[in-house]
């Protein structure tokens, strides 16, 4: 199935007609766009084609699906291409009335809910007749409900994570038209690991040697003999833990230890010491790990104790955090920008799950700041900035709420958004000249008052080099009085930087 079927509507008036009564594909209806500018998360291209009398619109993405949006909030894929969204459309005249059904509920119960639907609008029009002149007109197939209800659910099944749809001014996700249970994110993260695990239990030194050359492929097999765990893995785990050292101190590194420590052999310890003292990191992150010399007990103790507080079997129990991060890892870049999003969504929706279990007058707002590093990761800026505001306007002291809003500046120049980074750096300022509380006291003296000053200059340049020449020299002055407050050290790093800019803005002058 191809568009051949939308450019024969486009091509006939007659058929447009019976397309948008009685089966509500109403062409005419597209110049009007949706009730509100929306945009794909992964910044597609979407087209509107067609809208209904209650305000729902129909998409086509890129690489030719249907999208459909409804005007309170709903949207998801209801055809591969054009062709077989409009053969649901006209062969299910209340398609929207069966996005809970799947094959799964049997020709019999599908059917009744089919029949039951149409009887009403036959009372009022005469959607055989007009559905059997579209079909022979457009040349769509003559499918059955039990047909077109599997093509419903399969196109429905494939809205996330491509083609999640956003408003386009506040960046929030449209819901899913459906509740069908969808596959947990760790499962596609976790595929790969999963199959390499399989590779090493067979034994070749060669798969041993491929995947644990491979940072990645050596993470995820790690997390696959986190969940699926097997006597005769210490071999292949002890030979993934000397390997993971090369990458430092990682969440993975400590799994390791602990999937090894578990099987309680006490001439592991030797390794697990060495791979310990690897480096300052690992000998931080993993002080805790027995002194060769120990007994079983001890060693099982240990990896019994910090298995149960950090690891453990179940996937589902991992946070969100360990599958975005490997997924990305792996250049699935859709799958945790969709989960990321969703995420960030539900603490704007309710703040309250931001609460201190022993402090719920505070809010613990790290989780909104991992937000916007990992959405900045996935290079959705736009997304990262509104994390990134979110967390400003939450921060109670002012060292938090100028660190906040230093992040939001840079991300709004990387954004283009120059007036909002000036607000932003004149919200500094501001802070700075009047704190009101004394966590800001040192703030001249350290990295942190460079990190002020870098900005301020980096914005300058950016002003500078989008033409706006009197906010350049403006934020110069201002920029160039916070470097008169840093002290020896501090100041150090930035008298080049500011050389630098007061050099490229006068090259601008000359220019002019």
């Amino acid at each position: 199935m191809t568009d051949h079927a939308l450019r024969k509507l486009r091509q006939d008036s007659r058929l447009a007609e019976l397309a948008a009564f009685p089966f509500d594909f109403d062409l005419s209806r597209a110049g009007h766009g949706h009730v509100e500018p929306v945009r794909l998360a992964s910044g597609g291209p979407i087209e509107v084609v067609a809208g209904t009398g209650a305000g729902g619109t129909y998409f086509v993405c890129a690489d030719g699906s249907m999208l459909y949006a409804d005007s309170e909030g709903g949207a998801g894929i209801i055809g591969s291409t054009v062709d077989e969204a409009l053969a649901v459309v006209i062969g299910l005249p209340c398609w929207f009335d069966y996005v809970d059904l799947s094959p799964q509920d049997g020709e019999e119960a599908i059917l009744a809910r089919v029949a039951e639907a149409e009887e009403e609008l036959r009372e009022d029009y005469g959607i055989d007749e007009a559905r059997a002149e579209l079909r022979a007109a457009l040349g769509l197939p003559e499918l059955s409900p039990v047909e077109l209800v599997t093509l419903l659910h399969t196109a429905l099944l494939r809205t996330e994570p491509d083609f999640l749809l956003l408003t386009e001014e506040e960046g929030f996700a449209y819901r899913l038209l459906d509740e069908h249970p969808r596959p947990p994110l760790w499962e596609p993260v976790l595929a790969q690991g999963r199959a390499d695990l399989a590779l090493l239990r067979e034994g070749d030194r060669a798969a041993w040697h491929s995947v644990a050359d491979d940072p990645v492929r050596r993470r995820l097999a790690l997390r696959a003999a986190q969940f699926d765990r097997e006597d005769g893995d210490l071999d292949l785990l002890r030979h993934l833990l000397r390997r993971e050292t090369e990458s430092s101190m990682t969440d993975e590194l400590r799994l390791a230890a602990v999937l090894v420590g578990l099987h309680g052999d006490v001439t592991d310890l030797p390794l697990l010491y060495e791979v310990r003292e690897t480096d300052f990191d690992t000998h931080c992150g993993l002080s805790e790990i027995p002194e060769p010399g120990a007994d079983a007990a001890e060693l099982l103790r240990w990896a019994e104790e910090l298995d149960e507080s950090m690891f453990g079997t179940d996937p589902a129990d991992e946070p969100l955090a360990t599958w975005t991060e490997l997924a990305l890892d792996q250049g699935m870049t859709e799958l945790a920008r969709a989960a990321l999003i969703r995420a960030l969504d539900e603490i704007f929706l309710d703040q309250s799950t931001l609460r201190r279990p022993g402090d719920p007058a505070r809010l613990e707002t790290s989780r909104i700041s991992w937000l916007a590093d990992e959405l900045e990761r996935a290079g959705d800026l736009p997304q990262a900035l509104r994390a990134q505001r979110l967390h400003a306007t939450l921060q109670e002291t002012a060292w938090d709420r100028i660190s906040g809003r230093l992040a939001q500046a840079r991300l709004e120049r990387a954004c283009g958004q120059l007036p909002q980074a000036e607000g932003s750096l004149a919200s500094i300022r501001d802070l700075l000249a009047d704190p009101r509380d004394d966590s800001l006291r040192h703030w001249a003296h350290v990295n942190f008052g460079r990190f002020i000053a870098e900005e301020h200059y980096a914005l300058t340049r950016a002003l500078a080099d989008g033409d706006h020449l009197q906010e350049a020299r403006t934020l110069l002055t201002a920029a160039d009085a916070i470097l008169g407050e840093l002290s020896g050290n501090a100041a150090k790093g930035v008298r080049e930087l500011a050389e630098e800019t007061a050099e490229r803005l006068r090259d601008f002058r000359g220019l002019s």
